[in-house]
């Protein structure tokens, strides 16, 4: 069992290095990465895909400037593409939660699955309400979350709607295209540093609520 966990840590480890995302883009291109952005926002057991750190490399990649750039991989495809790819993963999950989502809080953990998850999201949820929707784009775990619990909640459709497509447009294309133009600078040769930046930036506000919430635990 332990040696079961250890590789799925070390798979996920894996996941976020941006060797392993050249290795996808080169053999899967755009075809690939669409199945992970989609997975990531649509599937419950995809929050330990790396979305954000994927981008940016997608967008470096991209640019026939820099001397590892990927032949074929045009950045007006990977912004299609993804963008429809996050935009529909969020409606999976959306009508998943209007389905089951009373069901998925009685759920037991498992190795993937954790409970906390889905209290946390739904604790951001209600705080920040439907500016949620744009926010948890740019923050793992609650992007492949939030939308379920917006479900959940029975938030009206159209509404979700609009602020998902949104916050979809404004993620994949923001982190493409920062990507895109570190990709013709001295900055893309430290790739696995930027990466490693984004990773910190993008859980920071998880990191600082758990922080809080130990503070109001402890008192």
């Amino acid at each position: 069992m332990e040696q079961m966990i250890q590789s799925v840590i070390d798979f996920i480890k894996s996941l976020h290095n941006p060797e392993t995302f050249a290795h996808w883009l080169s053999s899967g291109g755009v075809i690939l990465i669409t199945g992970i952005i989609f997975a990531e926002t649509g599937l419950l057991l995809g929050f330990f895909l790396p979305g954000d750190s994927l981008l940016i490399t997608a967008g470096v990649l991209a640019n026939p400037a820099n001397p590892n750039a990927v032949p074929g991989l045009v950045l007006f495809e990977l912004q299609v593409a993804l963008t429809v790819a996050a935009i529909i993963g969020d409606q999976l999950g959306y009508f998943l939660g209007r389905k089951t989502g009373d069901a998925i809080f009685k759920r037991e953990d498992g190795l993937l699955f954790k409970k906390k998850h889905v209290i946390e999201a739904h604790a951001f949820y209600e705080k920040y309400g439907a500016a949620a929707i744009v926010a948890c784009r740019y923050i793992p775990i609650f992007r492949t979350f939030v939308p379920f619990i917006a479900g959940v909640a029975k938030m009206d459709y159209r509404k979700y709607l609009q602020w998902d497509i949104l916050g979809g447009c404004l993620w994949i294309n923001s982190l493409l295209i920062v990507g895109y133009f570190l990709g013709q600078t001295k900055l893309a040769n430290s790739l696995d540093k930027i990466i490693l930046l984004v990773i910190f930036v993008s859980t920071l506000p998880v990191i600082i609520g758990g922080i809080k919430k130990w503070s109001t635990n402890s008192k």
